[in-house]
């Protein structure tokens, strides 16, 4: 087993190569750790951490842009660029990568680049935050789901996956080329595809998989899918009487009383595994909520906290997001929310950092040097977001000015809350908004507050109307308050309440009577208009 840093260049290709990536050119025996992973942009001025690993999507390798690229790269100190395979190796690439040092790697076709990147940040994860001790579980670094796939594959000597209840594939050994089609396929999408997994279902593998004890073997003539020429021998994987998951192994003849001990042995391996994987990200979600939460607040700490994040000196983007129905306190829905946000920032904005605190979910985005506003892109961004998750989650997300300070990032939270508030109460139709587009109505909920706060109740003309309504259900203040919106439409305001202009026009007079106020001046239309917002109960 390879002993370079797992978050290595070396170490991404043995466990993605032949599947998903192909060495094109370069050095990948470095044993530095890759820093970061980043998505280039030719209309963005690159801003990189020095050891990124760069995903050149949407670069046309055959356009002869690729060499003054790696030249531009090798002034960042990058490891490596990858590209859309196939990718012709000229002389002059050739020497563009050995001037620059940056590694040259080619994308299979097949696999997306949405499924390349949540692959490569699941093996940078680890030590995000903070410095992680080095445990190991039975002889292998915690958590390595990758290592522990290689190594359960070398002991059964066929190519295994590790999924999830929802076949979601964890990780995967190497020799994938060995198994089928089919199982390229399931690797390359991270899930089972769902027509085996309704076949699976059909024939009954996944409730004998979770039931007994033993291996369930699957043969290819049973699953009747040409691209399945291997047999597939499965075991769950179990903590006590918690099913985490399951290995599934493409290989053909018995399973006899050897492989039968070495996939149970293989199972409470990778049991250790998860269940510190569960661990790990439990301690890392709390650790990053605190670090986030002592930055917004502003406090003595902030400063710590920020550097911890990575985001020391960086100018910084404040979104906050919330769900639109439902309890947005629930802990499951914030989480969910906050995985969501994560997982769609990261792959635009791989440093930004995401965390539910108190209810909301806040995320604090570096701003990328461009020629538009950082506050615009953002706003983009969020609206991507919300339009990604709609059939799962409702969601509203606010977005606030940039800063660079910790006195304009807690400045930048308070105004995200405002704007977040005008949307939570329903109080406009947007999903994504700054304080641009709802600045009146956020001032009309704190003047609202204030007015609670004080005790204050309408005075004047509204007071007579109201009074008038309670002892005689006149339904005057509903009369104004409608004609006000309308903007004196008579034909309108009467249509919103569902009454005859006529009888509208008869209210407007009696309203002029009870209330004392003449319509006709400005000024007192804008003060009844005032009490209404404000003041008169809602």
């Amino acid at each position: 087993m390879s002993q370079r840093p797992r978050a290595s260049l070396g170490r991404v290709l043995d466990d993605l190569g032949s599947t998903l990536l192909e060495l094109v050119a370069g050095d990948v025996g470095q044993p530095e750790a890759i820093s970061a992973l980043a998505i280039f942009d030719p209309l963005d001025e690159p801003v990189l951490a020095p050891r990124s690993l760069v995903l050149g999507v949407g670069v046309d390798p055959a356009a002869g842009t690729l060499a003054p690229l790696l030249r531009s790269l090798g002034g960042h100190a990058t490891v490596g660029l990858v590209v859309r395979a196939p990718v012709a190796l000229t002389p002059e690439v050739r020497a563009a990568v050995e001037e620059s040092g940056v590694a040259l790697i080619g994308l299979r076709r097949g696999a997306t680049w949405a499924q390349l990147t949540a692959l490569i940040r699941t093996m940078l994860s680890e030590g995000d935050i903070g410095v992680i001790g080095h445990e190991s579980l039975g002889g292998l670094p915690s958590g390595d789901l990758f290592a522990v796939a290689n190594a359960v594959a070398a002991l059964l000597d066929a190519p295994i996956t590790i999924e999830d209840r929802s076949s979601r594939v964890l990780a995967f050994s190497g020799r994938q080329d060995e198994a089928d089609p089919s199982r390229v396929e399931t690797v390359i999408g991270r899930q089972v595809p769902e027509r085996y997994a309704n076949r699976l279902t059909e024939l009954g593998v996944f409730r004998d998989l979770y039931r007994y004890q033993t291996p369930v073997v699957v043969r290819p003539q049973d699953l009747g899918y040409d691209e399945t020429t291997v047999q597939r021998v499965a075991i769950a994987v179990r903590a006590g009487d918690e099913v985490l998951g399951s290995i599934w192994a493409a290989m053909d003849g018995e399973v006899d009383g050897e492989r039968t001990q070495a996939l149970l042995d293989a199972s409470k391996l990778v049991a250790l595994h998860l269940l510190r994987l569960r661990a790990g990200a439990d301690v890392q979600r709390r650790l990053r909520t605190d670090l986030i939460g002592t930055v917004l607040e502003g406090g003595a700490g902030a400063r710590d906290a920020l550097a911890r994040l990575g985001l020391s000196a960086r100018r910084l983007v404040i979104v906050s997001a919330a769900l639109l129905t439902g309890d947005d306190h629930a802990h499951s829905d914030l989480e969910r929310l906050a995985d969501a946000l994560s997982v769609h920032l990261s792959a635009t904005v791989p440093s930004s950092a995401v965390a539910a605190v108190g209810g909301t979910v806040y995320g604090l985005l570096p701003v990328v040097v461009t020629a538009g506003s950082p506050e615009q892109r953002a706003a983009r961004l969020a609206a991507d977001f919300v339009d990604r998750v709609d059939g799962n989650l409702h969601a509203i997300v606010a977005v606030a000015p940039a800063g660079s300070d910790i006195s304009a990032i807690v400045h930048g939270k308070a105004q995200a809350d405002r704007v977040l508030r005008v949307m939570r109460e329903g109080h406009t139709s947007l999903r994504v908004a700054r304080l641009d587009d709802v600045q009146t109505l956020a001032l009309v909920l704190e003047l609202r507050d204030l007015a609670a706060a004080r005790g204050e109740r309408p005075g004047g003309a509204i007071a007579r109307l109201m009074e008038y309504d309670e002892r005689n259900n006149a339904g005057l203040v509903e009369t104004l308050e409608a004609w006000l919106d309308a903007l004196g439409d008579v034909t309108k305001a009467a249509s919103d309440l569902f009454i005859h202009p006529n009888t509208l026009r008869y209210r407007l007079r009696r309203v002029t009577e009870v209330g004392e106020i003449d319509l006709t001046d400005p000024e007192q239309r804008f003060a009844a208009m005032l009490h209404l917002r404000i003041l008169a109960p809602r």
